[in-house]
């Protein structure tokens, strides 16, 4: 099962990482997505050739880190002034960090917006009730108001209902079809690899959130002017139509970057405020 909506599949990249460490004339991106495999100093060589060609293409020194952990990327964003975040994180922290989101990240061979899939053994979940002292486990579950906003259309949560965060869905599938006391939360990709799991008729959607974006490029605070930011839109927007821009959304295993549709996002802001 793959367990990012937006980056890093596999890494296993060799080479020296150097000090990720942003100079007073360089920007920094952090990429986020907590639940995402692969480490800092492993992604640092993709996070290089990203950053590179987007500094060659603003004319804005560009220096880029990945971070695999929510509190990891909170201390991260102190010196950003740019990122890439999943959903749930920008969601959990988006006034607390002064988060300001400007376009999507559609993941490669994905579309532009994502559901998040409840899943559980099959009969076993019919209502929210049915939840009593139950484990949900899902990548976001490190932020528990995106997951119980995500199944909202169930009906209300009823207490007792345990969140954990975890990359190893599997497992939890696992355990889920063997009649244990679990349901899981699946992203996109994770949910359209279900079928292929030799135990999946055991297991059924039990509900479905609405359409949202997986992964979102922001600014941070004040830290990027209107203006300073119109280079780094353009640059992103028209990424991919050279090699090496090609070269750079592939690091990131992104498709390409969109226009942010803020209706969806606002939808699934409201659940996620609605569920704390």
């Amino acid at each position: 099962m793959r367990t990012s909506t937006i980056i890093i599949a596999a890494l296993a990249i060799a080479g020296v990482v150097r000090d990720v460490n942003a100079t007073n004339d360089e920007r920094m991106l952090v990429v986020c997505s907590p639940g995402s495999p692969g480490t800092t100093d492993q992604a640092q060589p993709r996070m290089d050739a990203f950053a590179t060609a987007i500094a060659t293409k603003t004319g804005q020194p560009l220096v880029a880190v990945y971070e695999p952990s929510d509190a990891g990327g909170v201390k991260r964003f102190a010196s950003a002034s740019l990122g890439i975040v999943s959903l749930p994180f920008f969601l959990a922290h988006e006034n607390e960090l002064g988060l300001h989101a400007q376009l999507e990240a559609v993941q490669q061979g994905r579309p532009t917006l994502e559901h998040w899939t409840l899943v559980a053994q099959k009969g076993r979940i019919a209502k929210a009730e049915a939840l009593a002292g139950m484990t949900i486990v899902s990548d976001a579950g490190f932020e528990p108001a995106f997951v119980r906003g995500a199944i909202a259309q169930l009906g209300p949560m009823p207490a007792g209902v345990k969140i954990e965060q975890s990359s190893a869905v599997l497992p939890a599938l696992r355990h889920a079809a063997n009649g244990e006391p679990v349901a899981v939360l699946l992203d996109g990709p994770q949910a359209a690899s279900l079928a292929s799991l030799p135990f999946a008729s055991k297991l059924e959607t039990v509900t479905t959130s609405p359409a949202w974006p997986a992964g979102i490029v922001v600014t941070v605070g004040a830290k990027i002017s209107s203006t300073a930011w119109a280079p780094f839109e353009r640059t992103l927007l028209a990424l991919g139509g050279e090699p090496a821009g090609a070269t750079a959304l592939s690091a990131l295993e992104v498709d390409h970057f969109a226009t942010l549709d803020r209706a969806a996002l606002d939808s699934a802001r409201t659940s996620s405020a609605r569920a704390r």
